[in-house]
């Protein structure tokens, strides 16, 4: 999901988007720690997309978008 993408959603949304990404992340976490874990590139992905969503987030209590 693009940023822009990120910003035409609601808070509401937003929040539980980044719910699912926080338990995503936890368990590709457990599946590293387990050596399930086949593409490594996921964790930075997911944790990108957390940063994403928080950004959104800061941005509008800021009234800076």
């Amino acid at each position: 999901m693009k940023i822009e993408e990120i910003r035409h959603l609601s808070a509401e949304q937003i929040k539980k988007e980044m719910d699912a990404a926080h338990r995503e992340f936890m368990e590709l976490r457990f599946k590293l720690a387990t050596k399930q874990l086949v593409n490594h590139r996921q964790l930075p992905a997911v944790k990108k997309k957390i940063a994403q969503f928080q950004t959104v987030l800061r941005e509008r209590a800021l009234g800076i978008r």
